[in-house]
Order: structure tokens, then sequence, then C-alpha cells
């Protein structure tokens, strides 16, 4: 699966683009109030990240377990220290009402999201980002 994103930026104007397999969304994201940049940060937005995966594959997974969710709620949370260094301390917790459904059920279905989340596992393990010029 053939996923991009696309940032084109100038004075007041901050047009954000995803695509995945050819089919293209736009995100509405505020430039920053002095007009050049995003209003929110790449550290926001990688915590966004992993709180969309856990929450999309968890919904996937409890189809798949015929488990209702009622609601969900997931929470990422981490810290930055000063340019350059990477975030350390991420943690998430995640919440998740479903009437018809033990304690038990719902536990499994989390770990079981926690251990194929494929945004969780790239960051667990690494991987190698370029620059292309």
């Amino acid at each position: 699966m053939k996923i991009s994103a696309s940032i084109k930026s100038s004075f007041q104007l901050h047009e954000v683009n995803v695509e995945t397999e050819n089919n293209k969304k736009s995100i509405s994201i505020s430039p920053k109030t002095e007009g050049y940049g995003s209003s929110i940060n790449g550290g926001e937005l990688l915590f966004l990240s992993l709180a969309t995966c856990f929450c999309n594959d968890l919904y996937r997974e409890a189809a798949k377990r015929n488990i209702k969710i009622d609601t969900a709620e997931i929470i990422v949370s981490g810290e930055f220290g000063s340019e350059g260094e990477p975030a350390k301390n991420i943690i998430y917790k995640v919440q998740i009402q479903a009437k018809k459904h033990s304690d038990a059920q719902i536990c499994d279905l989390i770990e079981k999201v926690d251990k194929i989340a494929e945004i969780h596992n790239t960051l667990r393990q690494g991987i190698n980002v370029t620059l292309i010029k």
C-alpha cells in the first residue's frame, strides 16, 4: 500500500494533502498566526498518527471478533526535548466502552491491537528516513 503526504506552504497558505493508493484527501490545518508554517507541530501529528492507527485497527479487530464498541478514547502523550532530539516517554492509554462484552474480552482486544498497530510497530522497530535531493 503506497501512502504519501504533502504540504504546500506560503504566507497565509497551508495546504495539507494525504493519499493512499490514489485515494486523495485534504486535511484542514491553519497556518501559524504569523502566516508561515503549520499551526500544529510534527510531534502533535506524530501522536495523532499513533492514536489514529490504534483507533482504526481497534475497530477492524473488534469487527472480526463481533465486538460492538460503543465508545473508544485513545490518548497519546510524550516529551520532546531540544531541537533535533527525538521523542521520549511516549505512552498511550485506551478506554473502551462496550456494554455487551466482558472486561477480559476488551483487554484481549486492546492487547491484540497493540501488537499489530503498524505505526506503533514502525516506531518500536525504527526505520530509516532518507532525504532525496
